[in-house]
């Protein structure tokens, strides 16, 4: 055991090494491989749309994972547009409300793709908490985002056309409420 803790900490000291030899934010490591949660502040934080934010001012961007927020860049329909520019207005909130943690997390792309344009537009993945809620549930919490869980190597394809425009009619599809007229049927 002692000598499991004292790779482990050998490994953590390399990583930080490096990642100060290259000049890098504290709390940069691998991302092939998950990362501790960092607390972070506010400034260090630049919000691009309700999924999508800068870390520490380097690219690529990171998709927050576990959800999916309105586009608002090219959408669908104009209340596709509303609600994703909500969206991020919500998400910009709730960094500047501070108490916030970071954590890059894999990609749930194969192994080749992660890092190109086929994996999530070459942007990293990540987790962002706010006062120790994860913002993409708060998001979906209040209706401005919906569940989107991927596997180790995939994500679910979106074959629909957008949630905010025309939900499926389909048994069990949650659909968020900002739409009148549509309600899921048990």
């Amino acid at each position: 055991m002692i000598h499991q803790t004292a790779a482990a900490l050998a490994l953590v000291a390399a990583l930080s090494l490096t990642a100060q030899a290259q000049n890098l934010p504290p709390g940069f490591i691998d991302l092939q491989q998950d990362s501790p949660p960092q607390s972070i502040n506010p400034s260090d934080i630049r919000v691009i749309d309700g999924d999508t934010i800068q870390v520490w001012n380097r690219s690529p961007n990171v998709r927050l994972v576990g959800f999916d927020a309105p586009e608002t860049w090219q959408p669908d329909c104009q209340t596709e547009r509303d609600v994703g520019h909500e969206a991020t207005a919500r998400l910009r909130e709730l960094v500047r409300g501070g108490h916030l943690t970071f954590k890059y997390v894999r990609c749930s792309c194969p192994e080749s793709k992660i890092g190109t344009h086929w994996c999530n537009y070459g942007r990293d993945c990540g987790v962002l908490k706010a006062n120790g809620r994860d913002v993409g549930a708060i998001l979906i919490e209040e209706d401005l985002a919906v569940p989107f869980v991927c596997g180790r190597t995939s994500c679910p394809k979106k074959s629909h056309p957008s949630w905010w425009c025309q939900p499926p009619k389909l048994p069990g599809y949650a659909v968020p409420p900002k739409l009148p007229g549509y309600e899921v049927k048990p």
